[in-house]
């Protein structure tokens, strides 16, 4: 048997080059107790990044996995946030060590929206499968699912004074929904088109929405319940700015036929923005005092929120004028006058605050209050760029100031050029206005050039300069159907005498159709020019006469390279194949269907026929050009790949994409093994269609709005296999120790016991029924339900046995009865209809009560010795704990304050 051909795999290192992803949004974090108002998180591909916005640093990396980030939501607290993905998962994240705690899978599409009550336990996500889905903090659980809206989820909010929540879509619904019934009781239909963001305002007492127009709708929230408790009736105001009266009209009518409800909305009237388009994103601060919105340009609208002793104030002033107007009037008409009336519009309430005005278009907007009346605003655009600003709200014209612009470390537009120097140690690229120059080791630029268009670039020999090929500027095969060649030379600069390196055009090929690629043969024999019809032709280079034409592409060919011997070239084309031709007759060996859309570039590995193509499907792969096999396929752009760079040492691979990253992949000395590797994308592929089968199906339950939150994947499928090998051991076990019974009653005497089996002895020798438990407390809580409902259900009887054993030894009590709970739940006819688990069940209901019941008061009265404890200390040491212990030490740093600037002033 001969030797096999060894490969060796390229790992990815690092992403870099990427600032923030226009796929997520940007959002305000502290970090490690630091100044509020300095750190931002923004997405990177499949990772988020956190921003020092003063130093221009990138202090954290939250580690993803595969798919891009979608959305971000820090906790109240600030120690956490949330990260939601393209594939509908949510992984939440600790700030204090960039670990990931929690994960949620629910969501079969990418999330959009995610929110968290005030008290931080639980959060609202959304999604473009247009279902909603509430998730438990603390037991890392999904409540439930709620199910309505038609189109993608714009926002969700929780109410922090009610139980309730309140959603919009693109499908132009609004609706609230009570979270205790798990119901939608009321949809708001007043608008026309999508619905793209909410606020509530005012204590939660007004809702402005933004749509596809030029308007922001602003309705009044008013709490029947508070109505019937109060028995005051509420005043209606007056007209407002842009009132609709039919759309008024016809939620009176909806109002009066539904009768009593929690809550009634009636527009309050709307404010005009300046833009047209419709409104992208809108966001408030924490304290809903300032709205920010913006549509597709690059200017952001602030407006500020009144409260009620400003707008009293206001319409005091308001009341004198018209007082003062009517007074001069009665005495031009020597007559009485009736008195003057001044409604309350809602530009009286909420009035406009400032633009700021960003030097390309804005993505998203996050708003923070600081300290002394300050606002800062961090801006997220679409030319991967993050700039802060901060104004004083309190000024009477309020004008912002940019304190932050993050750009270099990346670049404005698509990198389509790459190149690295002849000692691998730089790595350049360039873009449709500047080029960069990188350290690949560190990650971090070294020069940033502007320049015009790149299309092509290289290193000069020697590394201290670089030439690009433009749009306009010096190119090797161009649209004028020419292919030019140049020369290196030194010349005398008139202004400083000295002499610098410049290149001198010697000779011109000309030929029949726009040039696309050329490429010199490593030896400088043979110059070979991809041309618009579709073919190759192969020149000699001294004399430039004809040698070959290659043809076969159904489309142009978009990128070539020949090998290090100078014997094959390669080809990719916009039809999706590489081809692999000999140099010597210009036959071609294969055709190899290469990506699943066009070829855009390809590269020989130095010194071997190993080469790699980068396609527009979003994949870079390896091929063998002898034996003609896909070696490896590296994944991890989210857009298509533009172009890619090898080392001269062939251990790097830098790849550029259309999502603004730049990967750097990493040649390592594990070997491929072909077979291996194609079995490894067959079980892939398995899992996949296996997640994405049909979802399991609960027993009795009635298609309605609220559902189940979890959601079948890999994972699930492999904790209830677990869970089924878990179980057949502990019947194996069962049944080696029944039979080892028997042979000793049959024997008169006692045998040595069997052998346990070898995965009980790994796990430390537990019995077999621990075992079980243990396997289902190594299953992820948000995972326990799905899991358990994909478990078949003859395994259900030996399971409710168990859970019977478990809470009479006090083990795992809380777990336990969660699982019984749902397993009764699920199975509630066939165990019911089963007598051989009536003795089980009756067991179950009697022992679960007693054992919950003395876990609660075991809680009850730790709480209770606690908060005597808490009592005791401060009574002793005259302190007090948690918020009230902040609030006296910022009580003294400010009297101390107060003595040395008293000490200063004397002095």
């Amino acid at each position: 048997m001969g030797l096999t051909k060894q490969y060796l795999r390229y790992a990815p290192s690092a992403v870099f080059g990427v600032i923030g992803s226009q796929k997520a949004n940007v959002a305000y974090v502290t970090l490690r107790g630091g100044e509020r108002g300095r750190y931002v998180a923004v997405a990177a591909c499949e990772h988020v990044f956190i921003w020092d916005v003063r130093k221009g640093e990138k202090v954290l990396i939250l580690q993803g996995q595969k798919h891009e980030v979608s959305f971000l939501c820090p906790s109240p607290d600030g120690v956490h946030v949330a990260v939601g993905y393209e594939d509908g998962a949510v992984r939440i994240f600790s700030l204090l060590n960039g670990e990931s705690s929690i994960a949620f899978n629910g969501h079969k599409t990418a999330v959009t929206v995610m929110n968290y009550d005030a008290l931080g336990a639980r959060l609202v996500t959304g999604s473009k499968d247009t279902d909603v889905i509430v998730w438990d903090i603390i037991n890392e659980c999904g409540l439930y699912r709620l199910r309505g809206h038609k189109d993608v989820i714009t926002q969700a909010l929780f109410l922090k004074d009610k139980n309730l929540m309140v959603t919009s879509s693109k499908d132009s619904f609004v609706k609230w929904w009570d979270l205790d019934t798990q119901h939608c009781f009321k949809t708001m239909v007043g608008h026309r088109s999508e619905v793209w963001g909410l606020a509530l305002l005012n204590q939660e007492k007004r809702l402005l929405t933004g749509s596809a127009d030029s308007e922001l709708r602003a309705w009044d929230i008013v709490d029947l319940e508070e109505d019937k408790a109060e028995g005051e009736p509420k005043v209606k105001k007056g007209k407002t700015l842009l009132e609709d009266n039919n759309e008024e009209e016809e939620e009176e009518k909806e109002d009066d036929s539904l009768g009593e409800r929690i809550l009634s909305c009636r527009k309050a009237g709307s404010i005009l923005r300046e833009a047209r388009d419709r409104v992208v994103s809108m966001t408030t601060d924490s304290r809903a005092r300032v709205v920010g919105c913006h549509g597709n340009d690059s200017v952001l609208e602030l407006f500020t929120v009144l409260s009620e002793e400003e707008v009293q104030r206001k319409m005091n002033k308001k009341m004198k004028k018209a007082k003062k107007k009517a007074a001069k009037a009665q005495e031009a008409a020597a007559g009485g006058a009736a008195e003057p009336v001044v409604e309350r519009m809602l530009k009286d309430e909420i009035v406009r605050l400032t633009n700021i005005k960003a030097s390309a278009k804005i993505r998203w907007a996050d708003c923070l209050s600081c300290a002394g009346g300050e606002l800062k605003v961090a801006l997220l655009l679409q030319n991967n760029t993050i700039e802060t600003y901060s104004l004083k709200t309190s000024d009477k014209n309020p004008s912002a100031s940019k304190t932050a612009r993050l750009t270099l470390g990346g670049h404005r537009t698509d990198a389509r050029t790459l190149a690295f120097s002849s000692d691998n140690l730089a790595v350049l690229s360039a873009s449709g206005d500047t080029v960069k120059v990188w350290n690949r080791s560190t990650l971090q630029v070294i020069r940033t050039m502007t320049c015009e268009y790149a299309l092509c670039s290289l290193f000069v020999p020697g590394d201290r300069q670089i030439i690009l090929g433009t749009k306009r500027g010096i190119v090797t095969g161009a649209a004028d159907k020419t292919v030019k060649f140049w020369e290196f030379e030194l010349i005398k600069d008139q202004s400083t005498a000295q002499k610098r390196l410049t290149l001198k055009h010697t000779r011109t090929l000309q030929l029949e159709e726009d040039v696309l690629c050329v490429k010199f043969s490593p030896d400088h024999r043979l110059l070979a020019a991809s041309l618009l019809d579709c073919t190759v032709k192969i020149f000699y280079s001294d004399t430039l006469k004809f040698f070959l034409s290659l043809y076969g592409h159904k489309l142009p060919v978009l990128c070539l390279d020949i090998s290090h011997d100078s014997t094959l070239i390669a080809t990719g084309s916009a039809d999706r194949n590489v081809k692999i031709w000999g140099l010597d007759f210009g036959d071609c060996h294969r055709s190899l269907f290469a990506h699943d859309d066009s070829v855009m570039f390809l590269q020989f590995v130095p010194k071997t026929h190993l080469f790699f193509t980068a396609g527009k499907d979003r994949k870079i792969k390896q091929w063998d050009a002898d034996k003609f096999e896909l070696i490896q396929t590296l994944e991890g752009h989210h857009r298509e790949v533009w172009c890619l760079a090898i080392s001269p040492n062939g251990d790097h691979l830098v790849s550029s994409s259309h999502d603004k990253s730049l990967r750097l992949w990493e040649r390592t000395r594990e070997p491929i093994i072909l077979e291996e590797e194609r079995e490894m994308e067959r079980e892939a592929e398995f899992e996949e269609s296996m997640a994405k089968g049909d979802a399991p199906v609960v027993p009795g339950e009635v298609e309605g709005e609220a559902a189940p939150a979890g959601k079948k994947t890999v994972e699930t499928v492999k904790a209830a296999e677990r869970i089924m090998e878990a179980l057949e051991l502990y019947k194996e076990e069962l049944r080696k120790m029944e039979e080892h019974k028997y042979a000793c009653e049959s024997a008169g005497k006692e045998l040595p016991p069997p052998k346990p089996n070898p995965i009980l002895v790994a796990f430390g020798n537990v019995s077999p029924a621990r075992y079980v438990l243990d396997v289902i407390k190594a299953v992820r809580s948000s995972e326990l339900e799905v899991s358990l409902l994909v478990l078949p259900f003859p395994y259900v009887p030996e399971l409710l046995k168990l859970f019977s054993g478990y809470i009479h030894q006090g083990l795992e009590v809380e777990l336990v009865c969660r699982c019984l709970f749902f397993l009764l739940k699920i199975h509630f006819g066939q165990i019911t209809s089963n007598q051989m688990l009536l003795s089980i069940i009756d067991d179950l209901r009697s022992i679960t009560v007693s054992k919950v019941c003395e876990i609660r008061d075991v809680m009850g009265f730790n709480s209770a010795a606690l908060q005597f404890l808490q009592r005791e200390i401060e009574s002793k040491e005259n302190v007090t704990f948690f918020a009230e212990a902040t609030g006296r030490l910022e009580e003294k740093k400010k009297r101390r304050r107060k003595r040395e600037r008293a000490v200063l002033t004397i002095a």
